[in-house]
């Protein structure tokens, strides 16, 4: 397996824990309602394992997430991919948060692009 294939496997694995956490299932639910092993379902999300168009499939589904979601920056290479958007241990720890806690992180994501668009707007003024 060379780089780039190791690069999509884990930037994929990324994506269905991301998925698997946002519908609020473990992975041995995950795996119990795809039929899987909750292993295997861990070698995916850790880039080890790749499943077959099926398994990708069966995984789409129960998460309720487009195959788009999964590819789209693997066929576009001027698309961001998730660790241009984010870093793993601000993943880990926005995973960790309830919906509550979810939305007021969204919230003051929000405030803090209109003060950075502001400061901007300020700074070009002078």
């Amino acid at each position: 397996m060379n780089d780039h294939e190791k690069f999509l496997r884990k930037n994929i694995g990324k994506k269905i824990k991301l998925a698997r956490a946002k519908a609020n299932y473990t992975q041995e639910q995950l795996a119990e309602k795809t039929c899987l092993s909750t292993r295997y379902i861990s070698q995916l999300e850790r880039g080890i394992a790749f499943g077959s168009a099926t398994t990708i499939t069966n995984i789409c589904k129960t998460l309720n997430v487009n195959p788009n979601f999964l590819f789209e920056d693997s066929i576009d290479e001027n698309s961001y991919n998730l660790n241009d958007v984010m870093d793993d241990k601000f993943l880990k720890n926005y995973l960790k948060l309830n919906s509550y806690n979810r939305s007021i992180l969204n919230l003051m994501a929000n405030e803090l692009l209109k003060l950075q668009e502001y400061n901007s707007t300020k700074s070009k003024q002078a």
